[in-house]
């Protein structure tokens, strides 16, 4: 894997675990205060999980493949729910994935960055990299996806405070995710100071209408806790249970987002909100659902389980539930769609994504950003899949097995850093592993099952996006090796060039990804304009395998003589990029850097057919495709307009 922003033009490459980039800002939640970090949680982390209420029930009796609302199967799928919560959600990430974090970042990114840097270039190391890329591409299909449904639930709602909504529930929607996506160029900052609130308000109601409910039947919960229920589920209905996996999975999609959020939170504020008060107040209310339905076992159920969780609430309160309930589900949606962004900027980092304009909307928060391009992407996606659907309860087909695949693969890399990185004995490992795999190859088959109903869908768009990343990482590649082979060694050049070319004033800035040999745009200039400035920076920018690099080890400088200099710049691969600024920090090498007597050099590839090719053909075109399209090194790297130089070359790969 490497991690180079862009071949030759983009001047950067991914950083070995050296000295010079092992230090890393760390991330002090500790003097945040942990209360307030929980309650930050709540309105970021849990959304997505925080809205399953409203559908996962649901679906699980009344969806494409709908079972009897009995007193067996009642208990059997709320013991289902329970133990799924603890087994996915509390064991397997709160208490055993969450503490595999990369300098206290989170994901299937993080992780896969962590176990590359642990175990070098292995023979078993491939394999896994591709697991977790395609784990990243199931990620976007699943942030396309859980807007359409979270929103569309909730839009649904609407008919109980007047049949009359009913026509217009998809128009609404719709409306609601355009200005969604609409706002985010202009950042989350304000907004998010709401989250938090808003979500403590959603789950205290939740909490209460269990509650309302669980007072007619108490000996639910003792029931939903015993495992006996499940069991017994299974015994009876043997595969008609399993195929309920498929919509009890449901209520433990967002389980990932935990991990995946865990940079801005922390491990310990998370797993606090997560035990003290987000499971208790979900289990209440899916318990209370089903005391519901129980209770009026006399009357009509078949109505009741068509959507329990808008007929459980009082008439007086439907209307303020349903607009909370709309809230929580765009905050759930803003939060996938914050996520898309973050994960986008590590790819772009880490080389699995071309070059794509960064926007950060926040002077003082680096990790707001704003990408243009996965927005208006994502938009039109969710737009398709309302459209198409219809409704959530045709979407919750296609909702599920983008997030039970990402989950069976983090465990597939969880197992990677039980046995590599902590060095886990086989007995305490094996039986951890065995549980976390029978539960996520469950929940995973039974979603299979979904797939001629819409889960074609995720895996469609994961599998293009996972043709896309790997495309581009191997092209880059090949692209790197072929400028290699032909470079010239820095003494010699140094040696030969610096006496017999003319010297003008000025400082020449040359971007190179390779930190060996001479950048193709140095060789190009002195062909032919044959001069050379007075100061020449050899600048290579480096993303190491971390989140964030100490300001200690973020530059690296050599005197080369004869006016050569190498920097390195040394980034994490949670850091956003900016030339001009970093070399105001050098003053080592010739003074201070003067953006007026400074000209930036970048090297520009064009793709020309290669004999032998070291792609298939129509691989190499998508990657030419990519490389046209992808964002200038210039824009990239915030160099000033004015002060750029391009020089392009051919390359055969």
């Amino acid at each position: 894997m490497t991690a180079e922003s862009q071949t030759g033009a983009g001047g950067a490459e991914r950083a070995a675990p050296t000295a010079a980039n092992a230090g890393h800002y760390g991330h002090d939640h500790a003097s945040d205060g942990k209360l307030k970090l929980a309650v930050g949680a709540v309105g970021v982390v849990f959304g997505d999980i925080g809205t399953s209420p409203l559908y996962a029930f649901r679906e699980t009796f009344a969806g494409h493949h709908p079972i009897e609302p009995d007193r067996l199967h009642i208990y059997g799928v709320l013991s289902l729910v329970f133990w799924s919560m603890m087994l996915v959600v509390t064991f397997k990430y709160v208490m055993t994935i969450m503490k595999a974090d990369n300098k206290g970042e989170g994901g299937s990114l993080a992780l896969l960055a962590l176990i590359s840097r642990s175990s070098g270039e292995k023979r078993w190391t491939w394999p896994i990299i591709l697991l977790g890329v395609f784990a990243t591409a199931l990620f976007y299909g699943d942030s396309m996806i859980t807007p359409a449904m979270s929103v569309l639930s909730a839009t649904e709602g609407l008919r109980y405070i007047d049949p009359g909504f009913a026509p217009y529930i998809v128009p609404i929607a719709l409306a609601i995710l355009i200005g969604l996506f609409a706002i985010q160029s202009y950042g989350t900052a304000k907004v998010g100071a709401l989250f938090g609130p808003i979500m403590l308000l959603y789950f205290v109601t939740l909490a209460g209408l269990g509650i309302m409910h669980i007072a007619d039947n108490p000996w639910i919960i003792a029931e939903t806790i015993n495992p006996v229920n499940a069991l017994r589920f299974f015994y009876v209905d043997g595969f008609t249970a399993f195929i309920a996996l498929g919509a009890v999975v449901l209520a433990v999609t967002g389980a990932e987002a935990l991990y995946a959020d865990m940079g801005h939170f922390g491990r310990g504020p998370i797993g606090m909100s997560w035990l003290a008060f987000v499971l208790p107040a979900l289990m209440l209310n899916y318990m209370g659902q089903g005391a519901m339905v129980l209770a009026a076992e006399a009357g009509p159920r078949a109505d009741l389980i068509s959507d329990p969780f808008f007929q459980m609430m009082p008439e007086f309160l439907e209307v303020p539930v349903v607009i909370l309930a709309l809230l929580a589900t765009i905050i759930a949606s803003q939060a996938v769609i914050s996520g898309a962004f973050s994960l986008t900027q590590q790819a772009i980092q880490l080389g699995f994504i071309p070059r794509l304009r960064v926007e950060h909307t926040s002077a003082s928060a680096a990790g707001q950003i704003y990408i243009p391009v996965v927005n208006w992407f994502l938009m039109i996606m969710v737009i398709i899949l309302v459209l198409f659907f219809g409704s959530s309860s045709n979407l919750a087909a296609a909702y599920g097995i983008a997030v039970t695949g990402a989950m069976f693969i983090d465990t597939c890399l969880l197992s990677v850093v039980l046995f590599t990185l902590w060095k886990w004995p086989a007995w305490k490992a094996l039986p951890v592993l065995a549980v976390f795999f029978i539960v996520d190859i469950a929940y995973f088959g039974a979603n299979l099952i979904k797939v001629p109903d819409g889960g074609w869908v995720p895996l469609a768009i994961g599998l293009v996006i996972f043709t896309l990343l790997t495309t581009w990482s191997r092209g880059r590649k090949l692209m790197q090796q072929e400028m290699a082979e032909g470079a010239m060694p820095i003494p010699v050049f140094v040696k030969s060039a610096a006496n017999s070319a003319t010297r003008v004033p000025g400082t020449a800035v040359f971007m190179t990804s390779s930190s060996d040999g001479v950048p193709h745009a140095l060789l190009h200039n002195l062909k032919h304009n044959k001069v050379l400035h007075q100061r020449i920076i050899l600048l290579t920018i480096k993303v190491a395998d971390v989140p964030f690099v100490r300001e200690e080890n973020h530059c690296a400088l050599e005197d080369l003589g004869q006016g050569f200099h190498r920097l390195i710049l040394n980034y994490g691969f949670m850091q956003p990029v900016d030339v001009p600024d970093a070399l105001k920090r050098v003053t080592s090498c010739g003074g201070e850097f003067k953006m007026l007597e400074t000209s930036f050099f970048l090297s520009r590839q064009t793709l020309i057919a290669a004999s032998k090719p070291g792609m298939p053909i129509w691989r190499e075109k998508l990657f030419a495709w990519m490389l046209r399209n992808s964002e200038s090194a210039m824009e990239y790297f915030r160099l000033p307009t004015n002060r750029v130089v391009e020089l392009g070359s051919q390359v055969a790969i």
